[in-house]
């Protein structure tokens, strides 16, 4: 059996307690060293052997769980965050599939689920943005032209922004030119709810400045969105003239 874990955002106890049990059993764990914090291999139990995927291929990383299964082991595949965002985990279940290795997921928190409590942000404030867009500026991956950020940032919703620190100089061109403001507020959070976290403010308009004079280069999110100002409207759900399933409004 294989298990996907989504190792959380950072904090080695921001892991869920399906996530966390799993590693205690598991005899085999494969991880995503470049991004999941090594502490989080801290709930495996004795004996368990451990692999870090950053120095592997997806075909290394087959092997091993067909080793493991063959041995009647279960194996956990640990993944940063939550494994659906940017995990490549669909071509590893299609592998699996094809090989009839029964595997589940253990869903995990994601890294901009710990940015925003980090900010202290709501991304979804009332007559300010209702729209989450969780996207990356195109790399060395690319991204399909009508998901550019020139073409989403039309929407002027919050938006979240993976692997996109190496590339500010032309993500803040084309978060201008698709139409946000420049005074928008920014927030770039290294490491989010890591020991080590990092929370820098700027603009739309400073952007790329502010990411380069910290020497900020990957494991960083971006978050870009009205929601990080003082402007909103108060939840209709809670207020007093307003009635619910639950609760009648005041007279």
């Amino acid at each position: 059996m294989v298990h996907f874990v989504g190792a959380g955002s950072g904090a080695a106890d921001l892991i869920t307690v399906r996530g966390a049990n799993l590693l205690k059993e598991a005899d085999v764990v494969i991880y995503a060293g470049s991004l999941v914090n090594p502490e989080v291999l801290d709930y495996t139990g004795q004996g368990c052997r451990v692999y870090n995927s950053a120095q592997m291929t997806l075909e290394e990383v087959l092997d091993v769980i067909k080793s493991a299964e063959a041995e009647g082991k279960t194996t956990v595949r640990l993944h940063t965050g939550d494994s659906s965002i940017y995990g490549a985990v669909r071509e590893q279940f299609d592998q699996l599939e094809e090989l009839g290795i029964p595997y589940d997921v253990c869903p995990g928190v994601s890294s901009f689920c710990g940015a925003a409590s980090s900010l202290r942000a709501e991304y979804t404030l009332p007559n300010v943005s209702q729209t989450v867009i969780i996207t990356r500026a195109a790399g060395k991956t690319a991204v399909p032209e009508r998901e550019s950020i020139r073409s989403l940032a039309a929407h002027r919703a919050t938006m979240v922004l993976f692997l996109s620190t190496s590339l500010t100089d032309k993500l803040q061109a084309e978060l201008l030119e698709g139409g946000y403001p420049g005074s928008t507020p920014v927030a770039v959070v290294y490491k989010a709810t890591w020991p080590e976290e990092k929370i820098l403010r700027c603009t739309v308009e400073t952007l790329h400045r502010t990411v380069t004079e910290n020497g900020l280069t990957k494991t960083s999110l971006i978050v870009v969105g009205d929601c990080l100002g003082g402007e909103y409207d108060r939840s209709r759900l809670y207020a007093p003239d307003f009635s619910t399933e639950y609760r009648e409004a005041s007279k």
